[in-house]
């Protein structure tokens, strides 16, 4: 027995040393744990932002006429699903080039397809300064879906479903990737001193300009504007436009809180709660001016620019969601609110019909929000506008050339007939409500 027992006793001692140099090899969570936060506040994150693509299609499916509902529906699916295919396929790269610039600061490799890291992949073979490729990859892609959103609403109800979609697989996998590079990728922009936290230039005002572009080739929709006035058009259904608009704000917290990009320290986890504290005060403050101003202007509040006011308010603070108090936040959301209000009507004045109001929320309070980061000493007032304009001109003239390409070989708008009896029936062939139409 004693023998036996002193076997045992050498053979311990002889593994130990061994046993030693194994956990020495072994990275520990000082090492490890930024790699492994970092990753999960990307997925996190991501899923928070792939919501907002529901809440999309929930506030264009209220906000449009129930003749076209099932259409803004098929489109937003569509587009989802599109730019995840063309973000891999050519845009993460493109976007992210590395050392793999094709013109240095300016554009990036084209054809470069995603990979990711190999299945089970160790910490010793992990590349642990940042977070794993497939998060960092979903999460972006999520950013690039919601910029396809944008076009989808203020467009409705008179464009056709593949012209449409062949401008989105453009601009997920080329135009947004391109510009997006300019600032986010470490190009010329990033250089400049150009600084745009989550993105209320870089995703929503190129949405809006792109917007912008599309609605003026395309033109209003029949009997919109009238012997000089501005024919209401109702939504079919404002508690699905509100519910939309309550998605977008949860998915909100994930767009503006994992653009800190890292969740390895107290002081980066500190930050996080600050930008989900900050970007609900600023949504809050959007909603609560737009609610004011719209009894004091039209002697009623106006449900649908109370929910733009709180989209307004979001875009304002996603410029700089960090380094505002929550007084300054509430300072710049409320702004927001008072920029959808007065953008709104002034768009019906030049007779350019934004369905969704997605125009005043996304690119003109984007801009705003992006001139504020001078405000809280991010960057200078010069580079801002530097951005601004260069995201603008480039966004808005390519736009122009592609949708003016689209209408002159495929065409992009529906006919007389089909745009009266809707674009349910007349692109799909079904409808959203078929109870209702029957008589």
């Amino acid at each position: 027995m004693k023998l036996n027992k002193l076997l045992l006793v050498g053979a311990a001692l002889t593994a130990m040393p061994t046993l030693a140099l194994a956990q020495d090899a072994a990275p520990g969570f000082d090492e490890i744990g930024p790699y492994i936060m970092t990753t999960l506040l990307f997925l996190m994150a991501g899923f928070l932002v792939f919501w907002m693509a529901a809440g999309f299609a929930m506030l264009e499916a209220g906000l449009v006429r129930s003749k076209n509902v099932a259409m803004q529906l098929t489109k937003n699916v569509a587009l989802f699903s599109l730019a995840a295919i063309m973000y891999w396929l050519i845009g993460f790269n493109l976007m992210y080039p590395g050392d793999s610039w094709s013109i240095a600061g300016w554009l990036g490799p084209f054809f470069s397809v995603t990979s990711l890291e190999p299945v089970g992949l160790g910490a010793a073979d992990a590349a642990l300064d940042y977070a794993s490729v497939g998060s960092d990859f979903f999460f972006q892609l999520m950013f690039v879906a919601a910029t396809a959103s944008i076009v989808s609403g203020t467009l409705a109800e008179r464009i056709k479903l593949w012209p449409f979609l062949i401008f989105v697989a453009i601009l997920t996998g080329v135009m947004y990737p391109i510009s997006g590079s300019w600032q986010w990728g470490g190009g010329w922009l990033s250089e400049v001193g150009f600084s745009d936290f989550a993105g209320s230039t870089i995703v929503h005002s190129v949405g809006g300009w792109a917007a912008l572009a599309g609605a003026i080739v395309l033109g209003p929709r029949l009997g919109k504007y009238k012997d000089g006035k501005t024919v209401p058009m109702p939504g079919s259904n404002l508690a699905l436009a509100t519910l939309g608009t309550f998605i977008l704000w949860l998915g909100w917290f994930g767009f503006n809180g994992g653009s800190q990009l890292a969740m390895g320290t107290v002081g980066d986890i500190t930050d996080v709660s600050r930008i989900f504290a900050n970007t609900n005060m600023a949504a809050a403050s959007g909603a609560l001016v737009a609610l004011v101003l719209t009894q004091v202007m039209y002697k009623k509040p106006d449900l649908t620019m109370v929910l733009n006011g709180a989209l307004a308010g979001l875009v304002s603070i996603t410029a700089e969601p960090l380094a505002p108090s929550l007084f300054g936040s509430l300072l710049i959301g409320g702004v927001g609110g008072v920029i959808v209000v007065f953008t709104v009507p002034l768009l019906d004045k030049l007779k350019i019909d934004d369905v969704v109001g997605a125009i005043p929320v996304h690119l003109c309070a984007g801009i705003w929000g992006t001139i504020a980061v001078a405000f809280s000493g991010s960057a200078t007032l010069g580079a801002q506008i530097t951005g601004i304009v260069a995201y603008g001109a480039f966004t808005f003239v390519v736009s122009l050339v592609l949708w003016f390409v689209l209408k002159a070989t495929v065409g992009i708008r529906v006919s007389e007939e089909d745009e009266i009896n809707g674009l349910d029936m007349s692109e799909l062939g079904m409808e959203a409500y078929p109870e209702f139409s029957k008589g």
